[in-house]
């Protein structure tokens, strides 16, 4: 038996609305089940027609949302657990690196953001505000191009140089600032520097009046996974900050198990 919140009426949408609609009744379903269930069952708990059930739930089992064990029943595939997995690390990232963060903005008055690369930008998860009254502040959730941001860098640099002139192709470089890069050969510059020194600056690239360091943040096998980084306007920019971000880059991987470095 299904508990009550299971039980959902058929929602009257058109189009692919619709479509993902009932792929969230369907997968609900199974959520609450712990082992596999019968369609017949599924059909019955979200008051879709068996045969609209089956299609839907083959299209998820070819997604690897779903699961088939055996003919008739189904059940969560791994492709949940993969996208769940990924949603803990970064919870598991933020808790960590906040106090890591703290510590680094204690030591310098200036912001500090925790990103992570998602396709050819990347997105700012928590900042620590600066403590001084004109400050730098990037909103969580917020993006940015790769080749223009300092932790942005470093995933390019991660990733190699081909894929490096495949971003390039693809996203052709957009820049609004006179720093910004727009090159492949400048970019391939930045790139072996941070490969060399371990981090990557922004010298007011993304916005006028800002730059910023970051540095990585690596599993045990070097792999890197997020980066610090500190932003600050250009007037109180100082390179002995540049020391402090790495090792603070250091201690969130040690905190979080990633690097024994």
């Amino acid at each position: 038996m299904f508990p009550a919140s299971s039980m959902k009426k058929p929602i009257r949408t058109e189009g692919g609305i619709q479509v993902i609609r009932r792929m969230d009744q369907l997968l609900e379903v199974l959520a609450v089940r712990d082992g596999p269930c019968p369609l017949a069952e599924i059909a019955a708990a979200t008051g879709l027609h068996a045969s609209t059930v089956h299609r839907i739930l083959a299209n998820l089992q070819a997604l690897g949302y779903v699961d088939r064990p055996h003919a008739g029943h189904y059940c969560l595939g791994s492709r949940v657990l993969e996208l769940a997995g990924r949603i803990s690390r970064r919870l598991d990232l933020r808790q960590e690196a906040l106090a890591e963060m703290e510590k680094l903005r204690d030591r310098t008055g200036e912001s500090i953001n925790l990103v992570v690369r998602e396709g050819d930008e990347v997105v700012y998860l928590e900042r620590i505000p600066g403590t001084a009254s004109v400050r730098v502040e990037y909103t969580p959730g917020s993006r940015s191009p790769l080749h223009l941001n300092a932790a942005g860098k470093l995933f390019l640099a991660e990733g190699g140089f081909e894929a490096c002139a495949d971003y390039a192709r693809r996203t052709r470089l957009p820049g609004t600032t006179p720093n910004a890069i727009r090159d492949l050969p400048r970019l391939y510059r930045e790139l072996e520097r941070a490969l060399r020194t371990g981090y990557s600056l922004d010298s007011e690239e993304t916005e006028i009046g800002v730059m910023c360091i970051a540095a990585p943040l690596r599993d045990a096998s070097g792999r890197m996974r997020a980066a610090l980084c500190l932003a600050a306007p250009t007037g109180r920019y100082r390179d002995t900050w540049i020391p402090h971000v790495l090792e603070a880059g250091r201690r969130v991987s040690r905190r979080l198990g990633w690097s024994r470095r």
